[in-house]
């Protein structure tokens, strides 16, 4: 659906338009077109697609929503595929990441954002462009900024979410019988930073081809604004792979504390079974009941007999007590 059509001229905002009126506005000098689209039906793309002039391969693109992250030049005009990230609130729990999708047409006289699977809106992206006449003079090439700079700065709660979630696992490692539950926590953890990262990585490859080298017409004048983009979508990939590092040593910790407790169980049960051994050892013995057996015979044979056991017993149990086995 069309959540709005605004026409700007030299930095300020001129009206909101209608569909129909698109094509007047973009015939001005020094004007350009913002539309917003949501979850657009096949006639709405085929009408922007009519009204701007767009690639036919970004349209395809644009109507599947299903892209990877990437930033495409067709002639004098972008196409951008960003994706958001944000928790699912549809979720039970906070253990889920709901990704949605932005894509982004770019011309030297109009903007057009189509919308996939997301809560996010742009509508502070509007208040912030019409805030800065001075900016918006630019055109569609700083609106495309802002749109991009809004997406990425949306990434920061979403990996502070994640460092504070490791944190507080790491501060149950050590905690009895909690290792395998704080495995199962860090792997999810990984699942969800491994989309986070594959929105950033894509977008952090596309964004350096903005400001340095050949840097298209669009985005002409503007190296400064995606740099900052650039640099913040840096720290966010080594925020990322700060994380991965973490991850990988507490799951290994995780599995040497299960290692252990399973060790612990087993030396308990080899000290019992020695302890155990010794009288089951001696009965044994004078139970076979064989004739030519001298001690059946002796008078205090039975409570001797008895009375080893019990000093064999009570110097093994301390023993493996002083290792701790007990």
């Amino acid at each position: 659906m069309l959540i709005s059509c605004v026409a700007y001229h030299d930095g300020r905002k001129l009206a909101d338009i209608s569909p129909e009126e698109i094509s007047d506005y973009v015939s001005r000098p020094d004007c350009f077109v913002w539309v917003a689209l949501f979850e657009p039906s096949m006639d709405d793309m085929d009408t922007m697609a009519a009204e701007f002039g767009l690639h036919p391969l970004a349209v395809e693109d644009a109507r599947h929503g299903h892209q990877r992250p990437k930033i495409e030049e067709y002639g004098d005009s972008l196409f951008a595929a960003l994706h958001t990230v944000e928790p699912d609130q549809d979720a039970d729990s906070g253990d889920r990441l709901a990704t949605g999708e932005i894509d982004v047409f770019v011309g030297p006289n109009y903007l057009l954002t189509v919308r996939h699977r997301t809560r996010v809106g742009l509508a502070a992206v509007r208040e912030r462009t019409e805030g800065e006449p001075e900016l918006l003079k630019r055109g569609a090439g700083y609106v495309f900024y802002a749109v991009i700079d809004h997406i990425v700065d949306r990434y920061f709660p979403v990996i502070d979410d994640l460092e504070t979630e490791l944190e507080a696992i790491e501060e149950q490692i050590f905690e009895r019988n909690a290792a395998r539950s704080n495995i199962e926590a860090l792997y999810a953890l990984k699942q969800r930073l491994m989309v986070l990262k594959h929105a950033i990585d894509p977008l952090m490859e596309a964004t350096g081809r903005l400001y340095g080298g050949r840097v298209p017409q669009i985005c002409t004048g503007m190296g400064e604004y995606f740099r900052d983009v650039y640099d913040h979508l840096h720290r966010i990939h080594s925020s990322i792979e700060g994380i991965r590092e973490m991850l990988s040593t507490a799951i290994q910790v995780n599995l040497g504390m299960i290692s252990l407790a399973e060790s612990e169980v087993t030396k308990t049960l080899a000290a019992w079974a020695a302890i155990i051994a010794v009288p089951t050892m001696v009965a044994g013995i004078y139970g076979m009941n064989f004739a030519s057996m001298p001690e059946l015979h002796w008078r205090f044979g039975y409570p001797l007999v008895i009375g080893v056991m019990v000093v064999a017993d009570i110097y093994l149990y301390r023993h493996f007590r002083k290792l701790k086995w007990l």
